[in-house]
């Protein structure tokens, strides 16, 4: 073989070879590879294997030298004490900070100057800052390398004495104490001395320590440090593994996140590990343990080890981002991240974006209950329409005349089109022939880019395409959905450009012509929120089955269930309304419609570490991904031992029902054996089907399922034992796949182990093979086996034609099943092409929000610096600045009354030059001289804001040391106005005595600041979300929605920014603080007149400490909501009425119920 590729490379690639030699060469080589194809790529790859190495081979060569290092270090690290080991640790920990400090001062120093600078002078300064920020970082990872080998061994060691000893003994610190005043079960405190124990409670179940590191564990722990995905087959010890890169990275100081798939896995691993950690003075903690935005769950984040879920991570940045003062954010800045499970967190639950939402104006005006009945309608009547397709597509197929057959094979795709997941339908394809009939009619109508498709799908009421989750209505569908209506087109958008257009040309005044136009697109919106509606309504009923997309829980509550693991996403909906469309279904409460605040993928969240790393036993399929999103390589970690499972063929049966019956066979074959099984489920659905008919055999068994996830811990421990000689049943849902380990007994190994058995392949292959892991974990014996029938999800949409005709030439009798790796091989052909799809979907939010994240980084930095006052001042100068910019480049060099008024309007001043120097000045000249004065006006604005308050805060804080006060303190609530709403700003009174009130107006430009900002991206957001449902209607067009979204909502964000500016700067310029609270004697006189009014002021301004910040807190809200124009509603007159009960018509003549109308707001 080897000499024919050396043949075929002389006759192609030398220059003397003809071009008939050439082809002859190529004709004989494609022949050769049609015949022994198999033989010579593995030829090719075992000759390449043994030239270069595999990728995984070239990655050991590179780790080993570094495990040598730390089994060279480990004898000296074992020799020491258990204070001297202590010791070390404090003394490494001290040498990272020494590395650094030198920079550290600089940037506080830098700080400090920064401060006594004019604004324009201060960008130089700050670029430095960042520059040595990033230095610092790079320090740190370099001297973290370097002591790598001495840490690894100091953990190992560590472990070895939990292992090893009931108790350690050492010398008490405060750490120590601190631990055992919290309670911890794993520690006591005898006068200087501390005794750490090596059993504790982890996850309601006390834990004896009993592991040691092995090779391997170390070689994935350098992995993990060096910012890669370690894959480890199930039962290596990942928990353990990340022990050693997270102690490493923790001694920095920065925080190191330890990411989780459930909040289970969170709490049982940070009390797990957690001990191993903290017997070395390193804080642990878990974040959903806590309460959002609690105390608490700041200082969760302030540990130097933090665990938590994936979702809760990333709301917390959100919540971060819509915080007003520092002291409620809760996260530092992300440093390094390592996510157990990365595939399941970085690949499945990235599909769905984190939102923050909050109420929209009318957002009980839904009309999904409204349409459910015409949906209904269509629905049953499709339902109807495919039983007898079905039914006559049956006779028809049965006859021996071709064109009848052929007839027959037509109503079949139709019907196939009408309701694909209709199960009578599923069942009838999966006899033999049907299936392979019924697509050689889908190529026909389908050739020609579907020109005759119209033929098939003319007769049915709407068109499901199962595969892109799409409904849409046929022109008889929209007649039964409107029948009862009296307007035939009144679920049918109108050509709106057309009829814009068309209005254009009429003979009407432009007064007439813009109401006209009003009227058409207000027709269009309202009708497109009709469509919208049904539509959501058809896929809901269609494609969206409960127990199995969601469930619907105790409280009446639609939840979504994660089609990869089977747990309720908690806090998670489907978007554009599909949400509230599967309430309405299923009669629970329909909730009201919410628009989105904040909002980031998973993808964009976990990219902003400055290191991240992952662990998991099943990256290898999705590695292309985790390369071209994450930058994220992935390195094969070798088994401690040998993995002796036994991975069987999978068994393919024809119809479900023979599928299931061999699984239940199967299950009491195991049992009677002694051998536990573990029955894994795609759905819900099935795992309570399957519980049903072992029930009906009196089969003992466990079901965990997303209805029953509290269980987990104990259904899991219970998995892997047998009882009186028979093996244990549990039947689950893919959630067992994820971080769970199943020990067996004796017993049980000695019977042959652990048996797997699948109830259907998965969509994903990375899914089946967690589910294969769960058996043969540290060289314990067993197997697994998957059982496919062609009714299946994945061989129905997916399995190749070739393979359906081969199993159709087989000829099956009923429950007889086929046992081939050829099959096994077709299938998982079959599971990368749903992979592909999937990455395409992934791929496809990733690029919206990689939109919007560019936007996001803007307002969110911006948003940062005001939060903590930094650079606020830097960043109002630039706001000036482009708000000049815009204000001159809006106006011609004849417009300049247009100028002047927005001059006026805006900044509050005169324009610095006539219109003579305004038509001569060039467009720079113009923006100089007016920033020049904008700057001057701003500055005397800020300048007096500061001469007014001083006073007063002088005299407030001579009377508290008049008072007998040992010093200034307390808060102080100052009122600054722009003429439309009044700010109630509230400073620190030592601060603003000491500083001359700077503090005063930066808090100030930080209210301003942060409050235009919300506003506006608020509603931004509420357009972003619009524009993206209305981009998809231009792939009729022949365009790209995608690029179009681009272009739209970067003009969207230039607008924002526009007006944002704007508001800010016009805002800035009118501020000022009221006479009456200017004035000092006005003041005291006040207090003179009505002491009984200024007591709880009084109250404000003297607080202390917590008190203080828990008032200015208050006060801070209240003055935000002051500041909010929603607040600032008009008060209605007094009149006196007959009162109108909530379900009476409401008085305004709408139609609507009172509650549902002017009754909200009542």
């Amino acid at each position: 073989m080897r000499f024919f590729n050396y043949f075929y490379y002389l006759c192609t690639s030398l220059c003397g070879a003809s071009k008939r030699c050439q082809q002859a060469a190529t004709w004989h080589y494609g022949e050769y590879v049609k015949k022994n194809n198999t033989k010579l790529y593995m030829g090719l790859n075992d000759f390449l294997k043994s030239m270069f190495g595999s990728k995984s081979d070239r990655d050991l060569k590179k780790l080993r030298p570094i495990v040598q290092k730390i089994k060279q270090v480990y004898p000296t690290v074992e020799a020491l004490s258990n204070d001297e080991l202590r010791a070390r640790v404090t003394a490494i920990r001290q040498e990272i900070q020494d590395e650094v400090q030198p920079l550290r001062d600089e940037i506080a120093q830098i700080k400090v100057e920064v401060e006594e600078l004019d604004f324009e002078k201060r960008q130089p300064l700050w670029d430095k800052v960042d520059k040595l920020q990033k230095e610092v970082l790079d320090r740190i990872q370099a001297k973290l390398d370097e002591v790598l080998p001495e840490v690894f061994a100091i953990v190992k060691d560590t472990a070895r004495r939990f292992a090893q000893n009931e108790t350690i003994e050492v010398t008490a610190t405060d750490f120590d104490r601190k631990l055992a005043a919290e309670g911890r079960d794993f520690l006591t405190i005898e006068g200087d001395k501390a005794t750490y124990y090596n059993h504790w409670v982890a996850g309601g179940n006390e834990v004896t320590w009993d592991m040691i590191h092995y090779d391997v564990q170390l070689i994935g722990g350098i992995v993990l440090h060096q910012g890669k995905i370690a894959e480890m087959a199930t039962g290596e010890g990942k928990t353990l593994v990340g022990t050693l890169p997270v102690f490493l990275n923790a001694l920095s100081g920065n925080g190191v996140h330890m990411v989780t798939v459930n909040d289970y896995l969170a709490k049982r691993d940070s009390e797990w590990m957690g001990p191993l950690y903290m017997f070395h003075g390193i804080s642990v903690a878990c974040i959903d343990k806590t309460r959002p935005n609690s105390k608490e769950r700041r200082d969760a984040y302030n540990c130097d080890i933090t665990f938590g879920t994936n979702s809760e991570f990333g709301f917390d940045y959100l919540r971060d981002n819509m915080c007003m003062t520092p002291e409620e954010m809760v996260q530092r800045p992300h440093n390094f991240a390592i996510v157990d499970e990365v595939d399941s967190v970085l690949i499945d639950d990235a599909r769905t974006p984190l939102i923050i939402s909050g109420p929209v104006a009318r957002g009980e005006d839904q009309m999904f209950n409204d349409f459910k009945p015409n949906v209904e309608r269509v629905y049953e009547a499709q339902r109807r329409l495919v039983t007898q397709l079905l039914a006559d597509s049956k006779r028809m197929m049965a006859s021996d005349d071709d064109k009848v057959f052929e007839e027959g094979a037509l109503l079949l795709y139709r019907a196939h089109k009408g309701l694909p997941k209709y199960k009578p339908l599923i069942k009838y394809l999966s006899e033999e022939g049907v299936k392979q009939s019924m697509m050689k009619i889908e190529a026909k109508y389908m050739q020609d880019n579907s020109r005759d498709m119209h033929i098939v799908t003319d007769p049915l009421y709407f068109i499901i395409e199962e595969q892109n989750n799409t409904v849409e209505l046929t022109d008889k569908g929209i007649d039964v959905l409107t029948k009862g209506t009296e307007d035939p087109l009144f679920f049918v958008l109108p050509d709106i450009a057309s009829e814009l257009s068309a209005v254009t040309n009429e003979p009407l005044s432009d007064e007439e012509k813009v109401a006209k136009r009003d009227q058409l697109l207000q027709n269009y919106s309202l009708k497109a929120e009709r469509v919208h509606t049904v539509t959501q309504l058809l896929k809901a009923y269609t494609l969206f089955n409960r127990d199995d997309e969601y469930i619907v829980d105790e409280e009446g509550k639609a939840k979504i269930v994660d089609e990869q693991t089977g747990r309720i996403m908690e806090g998670r909906r489907y978007s554009d309304g599909l949400h509230q469309a599967i309430e309405a279904k299923e009669g629970v409460n329909v909730e009201a419609a919410t628009q989105t605040f904040a909002t980031i993928t998973l993808q964009n969240y976990f990219r902003m570490y400055h290191k991240l790393a992952g662990m998991t036993g099943t990256a290898e399929t999705e590695a292309g991904e985790f390369w071209e999103i994450y930058k994220l390589d992935v390195v094969t970690i070798p088994t401690n031992k040998p993995v002796l499972r036994n991975d069987m063929p999978d068994r393919v049966y024809k119809t479900q029902k023979e599928k299931f019956n061999a699984v239940i066979a199967e299950i009491e074959k195991m049992r009677n054996s002694g051998r536990p099984t573990l029955v894994g489920t795609t759905s819900v659905e099935i795992s309570e089907m399957l519980s049903r008919m072992l029930r009906l055999r009196h089969i003992p068994h466990q079901v965990l399922n997303a209805k029953l996830h509290q269980q987990e811990a104990d259904i899991v421990a219970q998995a892997g034992q047998s009882v009186d000689g028979k093996g244990v049943v549990t039947i689950a849902t893919n959630m067992a796949g994820r971080g769970t380990d199943i020990k067996l007994s004796k017993e049980v190994k000695d019977a042959g182990g652990l048996a797997i058995i699948g109830t259907e392949r998965h969509e994903s292959r990375r899914v089946d093979r967690q589910l294969r892991g769960r058996a043969g974990r540290q060289g314990d014996p067993g197997s697994s086996v998957f059982f496919v029938s062609f009714e299946d999800k994945v061989m129905r949409l997916f399995a190749s034609e070739k393979i359906v005709k081969l199993l159709d030439r087989l000829g099956l009798e009923d429950g007889e099943a086929i046992e081939s790796p050829m099959v096994t091989k077709s299938i998982e052909n079959a599971q990368k092409r749903v992979e592909e799809n999937n990455f395409g979907i992934r791929k496809h939010t990733l690029e919206y929000d990689d939109v919007m994240n560019a936007q996001r980084k803007v307002i969110y930095t911006n948003r940062h610096h005001a939060v903590l006052g930094e650079r606020i001042g830097l960043d109002i100068i630039n706001t000036i600045y482009d708000t000049v910019e815009d204000a001159v480049g809006k106006f011609n060099d004849y417009e300049y009354e247009d100028f002047k008024m927005h001059v006026l309007t805006t900044f509050a001043i005169e324009p610095p030059f006539d219109e003579d120097e305004y038509r001569k000045l060039d467009k720079q000249d113009k923006i100089d001289r007016l920033y020049k004065v904008v700057n001057d006006a701003f500055n005397r604005k800020m300048e007096r804001l500061r001469e007014v308050a001083t006073p007063v805060i002088n005299q407030i804080a001579q009377q508290q040391l008049e008072s007998g006060a040992p010093e200034v303190g307390g808060q102080i609530r100052v009122p600054i106005g722009d003429g439309k709403r009044m700010f109630g700003i509230v400073v620190n009174i030592k601060e603003a005595y000491e500083t001359g009130c700077k503090n005063l107006v930066k808090a100030w430009q930080k209210a301003v600041l942060l409050l235009s900002i919300d506003e506006n991206w608020k509603e931004h957001l509420r357009e972003l979300d619009q524009l993206r449902q209305s981009v998809q209607n231009a792939s009729y067009e022949q365009k790209d929605p995608l690029v179009i979204y681009k272009v739209e909502s970067f003009k969207l964000f230039q607008t924002m920014l526009g007006v944002l500016n704007t508001k800010v700067v016009a805002t800035l310029l009118r501020g000022q603080i009221p006479v009456e609270a200017s004035d000092p004697d006005s003041v005291r006189r006040e207090g003179e007149r009505a002491p009984e009014r200024t007591r709880p002021q009084q109250r404000l301004s003297e607080n202390r400490g917590d008190d203080a910040l828990a008032a200015a807190a208050k006060a801070n809200a209240q003055a935000a909501q002051s500041a909010s124009p929603q607040s600032r509603q008009p008060q209605a007159p007094l009149h006196v009425g007959p009162k109108v009960m909530p379900n009476d018509p409401c008085p305004c003549g709408s139609g609507k119920k009172y509650k549902k109308c002017h009754g909200r707001f009542a």
